[in-house]
């Protein structure tokens, strides 16, 4: 395909280091999922804190009083770590697959295509119920490629379940 003769765009190189495809349009996760992740990130730093600071009292050594300092750091970075990896997740619907993105140093990208899909859960523990989320995860044959989409809204987690299940039986059937 040419544009010097006029007869349509020339398709736009894809880098496959690149795996955020520019042409595809991406719905994002909700970013109550952040608040979500950085309780549990609170719940867990708390536990191992009054460890520590158990330990500290106790014994005075002052190895205890820089494990807190190191909890504390580790703990920031991870917060900031979690801001980013929300923002990072999103999720396509295409004519024939659902992609699936996530990943700040690893870069993911799952491709599902719909009649790969052998079924579709919709999950919310007590904690994604509490902010009004969601998570849909897809299950195919093989098991390195279930897919999951977090932090979406229960509405918008079930219309995507009925509509990947949907699309899913209507491939399936051509095969």
């Amino acid at each position: 395909m040419s544009t010097e003769r006029g007869d349509g765009p020339v398709p736009t190189p894809v880098d496959p280091l690149e795996p955020w495809p520019e042409t595809v349009a991406w719905q994002r996760v909700s970013t109550d999922l952040i608040w979500v992740e950085l309780v549990r990130l609170g719940i867990g730093v708390l536990v191992v804190v009054v460890g520590v600071a158990v330990a500290w009292a106790l014994s005075g050594h002052w190895l205890f009083g820089a494990a807190l300092g190191l909890v504390t750091l580790l703990s920031l970075w991870r917060a900031v770590a979690i801001v980013r990896a929300v923002h990072a997740w999103g999720y396509a619907e295409r004519d024939d697959d659902l992609l699936v993105r996530h990943g700040l140093l690893v870069r993911r990208l799952s491709i599902v295509p719909y009649a790969r899909m052998q079924f579709v859960d919709v999950t919310a523990g007590p904690l994604e119920r509490a902010f009004g989320l969601a998570t849909v995860q897809l299950h195919t044959a093989a098991a390195a490629s279930d897919a999951r989409v977090p932090g979406l809204r229960p509405a918008e987690a079930s219309r995507l379940r009925d509509r990947l299940t949907a699309l899913g039986e209507d491939r399936a059937e051509g095969l």
